[in-house]
Formats: C-alpha cells, sequence, structure tokens
C-alpha cells in the first residue's frame, strides 16, 4: 500500500507525520517542488519510524508516485497567505480558489501522468471545489476531505456542551467545507435522545447553537490565529480518510465526493473504500437543511463559475 504527498508544507508534513505514526500505508513519498524541504521532513521524520508500525517513507519526484493507490494534494495558498481569515466574509476559503486552481493546473497532470489510476484526495483549501478542478483537468478519480473535519468539530463541541464523550455524538455536518456549510441540527443525537432536547426548553438552545456554529465554523481562523496554519486536526483525518480507502473497509463518514444532482463536489454521508465512494446515504433533512445544502452547493458553483482552465481547454461553467 503506497500513498503519496504532493506538498510539504504545514498541512503536508501533518498528513505525513499522521500516516507514519498510524501506520497508514507500507510506504508514503513525500513530493515537494523545493525538494530540499521534502527531504528535511522526511529525514527528520523517519528516524521516529523506529517506534511506528513497520513502514516506508522517503521524498521523490512526480515519478516515484509509479505505483500510489493514494495520492494526498496538500500544495497550494492557505488561509493566511490568501487573505481567507476575516470572519464576517462570506466567500470564506473559496477565495483562494483562483491561485490554487492555477497550482493545480501544474500539479494533477504530473500527478494523472505516473499515476493515472491513484486516488486523489484533495486536503488543499478550498478542498470541494478543488476536487472539481481535478476532474476537469483529466484525473477522475478524486475526493476532497470536504467536511469530515468539521463534523468532527461538531461533535466534539457538542460533546463539551453536553458533559459527554464527543464519540458518542451522533452529529453531521453537510455540504461546502467552508463558510455556507450545513450543520444537521434535526438528527444531531448522544444516546438514542435529540440533542436539541438534551438542551432544554428554553432561549438557551438558539443562543448555543450560534456559539456552536461559530465555533465550528471558524475553528480554522482561531488555530491560524495562534501557530500560523491549521495543520494537525486535517493530518489525522486525512491519514484515516486515507485507511478507510487502502482497507476497503466501508466506513461511513461525510466525505466530498462529485454528485451530479447538485453538479458540484460536496459532502455527503458515503460509503467509502478502496473504490472511492461507493454510495451516498442522503439523510433525512429539514426543509431548512435541505435549503441550506442547496445554498452551499451553488456557492460553490459560483465559485468555479469563474474560472477557466488554460491547460485543459475546458472551462468550469
Amino acid at each position: 500500500m503506497k500513498v503519496g504527498i504532493v506538498g510539504a508544507g504545514a498541512v503536508g508534513s501533518a498528513c505525513f507525520l499522521s500516516m507514519v505514526m498510524r501506520g497508514s500505508a507500507r510506504e508514503v513519498v513525500l513530493v515537494n517542488r523545493d525538494r530540499k524541504r521534502a527531504k528535511g521532513v522526511v529525514t527528520d521524520v523517519q528516524y521516529g519510524t523506529v517506534l511506528s508500525p513497520p513502514i516506508t517513507v522517503r521524498d521523490g519526484d512526480y515519478s516515484d508516485l509509479v505505483g500510489s493507490s493514494v495520492v494526498m494534494i496538500t500544495a497550494g495558498v492557505n488561509e493566511k497567505g490568501g487573505g481567507a481569515t476575516d470572519r464576517s466574509d462570506p466567500v470564506g476559503r473559496l477565495r483562494l480558489l483562483d491561485a490554487n486552481a492555477a497550482i493545480f493546473q501544474d500539479i494533477v497532470p504530473q500527478i494523472h501522468q505516473f499515476a493515472p489510476d491513484a486516488l486523489i484526495l484533495v486536503v488543499t483549501d478550498p478542498p470541494d471545489a478543488l476536487a472539481d478542478i481535478v476532474r476537469l483537468l483529466g484525473h477522475e478519480r478524486v475526493l476532497s476531505t470536504g467536511t469530515s473535519l468539521d463534523t468532527l468539530r461538531f461533535r466534539f463541541h457538542l460533546g463539551k456542551r453536553l458533559n459527554v464523550s464527543a464519540s458518542d455524538v451522533e452529529a453531521l455536518v453537510l455540504g461546502e467545507h467552508g463558510a455556507s456549510e450545513v450543520f444537521l441540527w434535526s438528527s444531531a443525537q448522544v444516546g438514542g435522545r435529540k440533542v436539541l432536547d438534551l438542551f432544554g426548553e428554553s432561549p438557551a438552545p438558539q443562543t448555543v447553537r450560534e456559539e456552536i456554529e461559530r465555533e465550528v465554523r471558524y475553528a480554522n481562523i482561531t488555530v491560524i490565529e495562534g501557530i500560523g496554519a491549521s495543520q494537525y486536526g486535517i493530518g489525522m483525518v486525512s491519514a484515516r480518510l486515507t485507511e478507510m480507502i487502502l482497507r476497503d473497509e466501508g466506513a461511513v463518514i461525510p466525505i466530498g465526493c462529485y454528485n451530479p444532482t447538485f453538479g458540484v463536489t460536496l459532502s455527503l454521508p458515503s460509503v467509502v473504500g478502496r473504490e472511492g465512494v461507493r454510495r451516498v446515504l442522503e439523510p433525512e433533512m429539514s426543509a431548512a437543511e435541505q435549503q441550506g445544502l442547496q445554498r452551499s452547493a451553488e456557492a460553490i458553483k459560483a465559485a468555479l463559475s469563474r474560472l477557466s482552465l488554460k491547460e485543459s481547454g475546458r472551462r468550469t461553467a
């Protein structure tokens, strides 16, 4: 089981470290435009592999991705560098699309040349729209990390408020990994009880809902304000998603996949295995949540409609 990671910045390095510590694959190749940086990360981490499950790590070029089952793309401009750290900005991470789509036009053809059968997992923001860019550049097997991390953040904050283990909270965030993401409050529950019922009958639940949504929606900005880049959480999530694919687990998780009904890549609960998404399990939603999901799709579609892909000769709209 061989995995490639393109990009040795903060996120790529975190994904690399998580893969090593979890023993997610038998071989991981780290590719970076400045190979010296990739070599430095590999050299640093390789000594800790003595404490990890058996794994081979190395830096490389695109040609070293041959035989990879999964290739993560983490390269690109991050929120801080791209000016996407304003909590009042409704565009959010989608503001990074122009710059990172241009970067992907260089990266994706090289991955496709050497690993045409690999499943590309887009980690770079905005991952959903960029997954559509990957498809438009000719590589059909692609997923985005989507709202996997947002869902964990939602569960974490619900568990904290209810004083229960987050692992026992059932709750979903769907749509775009970004400002338009949709919180499924109507189905959130713990031990068979609806979360909204557990909050009690008072004006407080609405206030609590708004506070939790802000904490989840802007968690990346909070992290960036502290350490400069949101990296460790997404690194752990990316490693886990890769395991689901490599091990053909049939795990169910919100993940970004192209949805013909909406015409873009967005997150819905999906059965994930070796081939990617086996099927989508569209959950029951309130009317307001359904409308929110449609608005989320429209936000991604609007961002894509402004782009043209020079190298592919195809427009995104």
